[in-house]
């Protein structure tokens, strides 16, 4: 798959990348991208919710009258879950809603999300961002020129560029990721994928060393 490389004016540059038919133009696994979203997002979860038991709430802990001839139900304690302020039964405790996930099907699922942005043509290639100091507006200046301001663009840098994230941070539509650092979850969230030059070609020199 072949994509011209485009300034940030958004005009041809002359220069073009290949991207690896291996990543960029198999045939994605719906099912894998599901996986690795679902635990993405159980990942994220705090699991902090908790609830008192009847070992827990403040109450006394006396018999409120003796077991046999009142001629009413047995009573334990004011703890009891059936009475107001009581414990609580089967309530939710602290835990760790993250589940294990093989590292071959999180790398298939970010292949699968990367091949569905290629066949919908969501795949910006950019000349490579240098910005001398930190500027919002010229970040947006970019996106407009690039046709796709407005839309939920992920910036995939090749390593970290200060004055580039802080240009990008506090626009709500734009999330920006390092190449190491991109998950599944973010690439299937976003409309476009806009990538540096530089990043674009680490793509087919990452699938020259797997085939080497």
């Amino acid at each position: 798959m072949q994509l011209d490389v485009l300034s940030i004016k958004g005009q041809k540059t002359g220069r073009s990348v290949e991207l690896p038919d291996d990543i960029f133009g198999i045939e994605p696994n719906d099912h894998v991208i599901y996986l690795a979203v679902k635990q993405f997002l159980a990942a994220q979860r705090q699991g902090t919710s908790k609830v008192k038991t009847r070992m827990e709430v403040k109450g006394s802990s006396k018999k409120l009258h003796r077991q046999k001839g009142t001629g009413g139900a047995r009573k334990g304690n004011l703890r009891n879950p059936l009475y107001k302020g009581g414990g609580t039964i089967f309530g939710p405790k602290p835990r760790d809603y993250d589940f294990k996930l093989n590292r071959k099907v999180k790398d298939l699922a970010k292949v699968s999300a990367l091949a569905h942005k290629a066949k919908e043509n969501a795949i910006v290639i950019v000349e490579d961002l240098n910005f001398e100091a930190p500027k919002t507006k010229a970040f947006v200046e970019t996106l407009k020129a690039l046709n796709i301001n407005g839309k939920k663009a992920l910036v995939i840098l090749p390593e970290y560029n200060d004055n580039v994230y802080l240009s990008l941070r506090n626009l709500p539509r734009v999330n920006g990721t390092l190449i190491s650092d991109m998950n599944t979850y973010d690439l299937v969230n976003s409309n476009v994928l806009v990538m540096t030059e530089t990043t674009a070609k680490l793509f087919s020199e990452e699938e020259a060393v797997a085939e080497a």
